[in-house]
């Protein structure tokens, strides 16, 4: 079968949920992806960063069929020889005491918010169902009904109602609104130190010193969502750190799971996650053999190919690359690390336009909030390959729009 073969049955048969590129992968290794016709690109997406390592890892792959080989799901009825070996190694990662592993991203949040009620009913004293968790406009969770509760994006609410209560927001980046919602009845703040779906949105340099200063005077959970932002993917092991933040809590995911398969977690202090005891909260697959031989493999890999140090080596020389393009289609490039965002001027037209015409030449990378293009490329990308991007990019951006379809 042929792409469009491919692209018809889907449309046929899957939920229009989605609205991918026209591309049908069937192969990849390291940075590189394959279609059904034989066309390769180079994949400047990650799957959204949870291919930091770049997809067919060699060791990720090794631990995962060894694992295959020996038992996969357990259930947590059952303790396994995998899973307290992951909870310690991911919590000395973290700089944290304690983890709960979950699957996915959206339900790694949804298990702070449990968590950060919880705490706030037994150990702050709030009066029972009165606790409220403060976000931030603009936010991306993820989509579950609670989630989209507190999401200020038209596309993943609307129509979803009724909505969970429990949840303000506040303009991100702004500390004097923030303070100004704080209540004896706030549990937690979550936030994302970097907006990677709001279009790769950074916070002026010291607010988020200002949030944890404003959570430890008020006795609230500051809970950074990580999912995206993690494990390496800025420069650091966690975009919090260009502050030194110590959060309360952390939410991750994606790249938790080597990029072959589901893996989340939060990861917190013994004093908060002692509020959750058996039978109130728990998962199916959460902490079975497989996901956690494959996340233990993932951090190590992690630290042993020094990829903190790469994301941020090679995303300065991304960067200064695509600041150098100097196209009169683009209003400003920002990020940290390997998250970088490029924010297309509205009289050039949408970023989809150009995402299109980048994946003609040969770059795979996605648009986010219209405007903005996302460049995520695996953090094992070489000098040489951002150098093969950029001329793809340069012969896109420097040129007539209209060729951006």
């Amino acid at each position: 079968m042929n792409t469009q073969e491919h692209i018809d049955l889907a449309e046929k048969f899957g939920a229009h949920n989605y609205a991918p590129l026209p591309v049908v992968l069937e192969k990849a290794q390291g940075v590189w992806v394959t279609d059904v016709d034989g066309k390769r690109y180079m994949d400047m997406l990650s799957s959204y960063s949870a291919l930091n390592f770049g997809h067919q890892h060699p060791r990720l792959v090794k631990a995962l069929t060894d694992q295959l080989g020996r038992v996969v799901v357990t259930s947590r009825a059952f303790y396994n020889d995998q899973y307290p070996h992951f909870c310690k190694e991911l919590a000395e990662f973290c700089g944290m005491e304690v983890v709960l592993p979950m699957n996915t991203g959206a339900e790694a949040v949804e298990t702070s918010i449990k968590t950060s009620r919880k705490w706030a009913y037994d150990i702050k004293g709030v009066a029972p169902d009165q606790a409220e968790i403060i976000c931030f406009e603009n936010n991306f969770h993820g989509r579950t009904t609670t989630i989209i509760s507190f999401s200020t994006d038209p596309g993943a609410r609307t129509g979803f109602g009724p909505y969970t209560p429990g949840f303000k927001l506040a303009p991100f980046g702004d500390i004097s609104a923030l303070r100004k919602l704080i209540t004896p009845n706030t549990a937690a703040i979550l936030i994302e130190p970097i907006q990677g779906e709001g279009g790769i949105i950074v916070p002026p340099a010291g607010y988020l010193q200002q949030v944890r200063e404003l959570c430890t005077q008020n006795n609230v959970l500051l809970v950074m969502d990580e999912v995206q932002t993690g494990l390496c993917r800025t420069g650091r092991r966690f975009a919090c750190q260009y502050e030194n933040i110590v959060p309360d809590m952390f939410v991750l995911g994606k790249a938790l799971g080597g990029g072959l398969l589901p893996v989340s977690a939060i990861a917190s202090t013994q004093k908060i996650m002692q509020v959750m005891t058996p039978g109130i909260h728990g998962s199916t697959f959460g902490g079975m053999p497989l996901s956690c031989a494959v996340a233990r493999q993932a951090l190590r890999v992690l630290v042993d190919e020094g990829l903190t140090e790469r994301a941020l080596e090679m995303g300065n020389y991304f960067m200064q690359q695509l600041r150098n393009l100097n196209s009169h289609h683009v209003r400003e490039i920002r990020g940290k690390g390997l998250l970088i965002g490029m924010e297309i001027k509205k009289e050039s037209g949408i970023g989809k336009k150009f995402v299109k015409a980048l994946k003609d030449q040969g770059v795979l990378c996605k648009d986010t909030h219209e405007q903005v293009i996302r460049f995520a490329p695996p953090l094992i990308i070489t000098r040489g390959e951002i150098d093969w991007a950029m001329e793809r990019i340069q012969t896109v951006m420097c040129g007539d729009p209209v060729m951006a379809h």
